[in-house]
């Protein structure tokens, strides 16, 4: 049972991970020993999660999401299967608490006419600068 938050727990059979050989340096073991673990969690089919929460946790997963809802994390960065495999669950379960949290719905608001003006007046100002910087010309002396 992986805990998320109080109310909010991923049974064992939801999450499976493999373990598969880690690309990059790694010296004599690089071609023997599979040490990077690919978790995947059936996000879309996952009966532990509220339906806005999974809604939500398709979006965060974003590539990490396959076309069946699968979102599949790598952990590769330790030496050892245990350590990347704890990795892989961390990661998943920091993703899970952000889709828990309802982004704040944005209430547009009307700009101010003094900020119209100091605006306004900013881009005039700025203008003058460029144009000052201009060539001399003759009819300018």
């Amino acid at each position: 049972m992986i805990q998320i938050t109080d109310n909010i727990s991923i049974a064992d059979d939801e999450v499976s991970i493999t373990y598969i050989r880690a690309s990059g340096p790694g010296g004599q073991n690089v071609n023997k020993v599979s040490t990077a673990a690919q978790l995947r969690f059936d996000a879309r089919n996952s009966k532990s999660l509220p339906e806005p929460v999974r809604e939500r946790l398709e979006k965060i997963a974003g590539s990490k999401l396959t076309k069946e809802g699968v979102i599949v994390v790598t952990a590769s960065t330790h030496r050892t299967q245990e350590a990347n495999r704890r990795d892989a669950v961390d990661r998943l379960i920091e993703m899970i608490r952000k889709a828990i949290f309802r982004p704040k719905k944005r209430i547009p608001t009307r700009m101010s006419l003094g900020a119209k003006r100091r605006r306004r007046d900013a881009k005039k100002q700025r203008s003058t600068v460029k144009k000052l910087r201009g060539r001399m010309t003759s009819s300018d002396d």
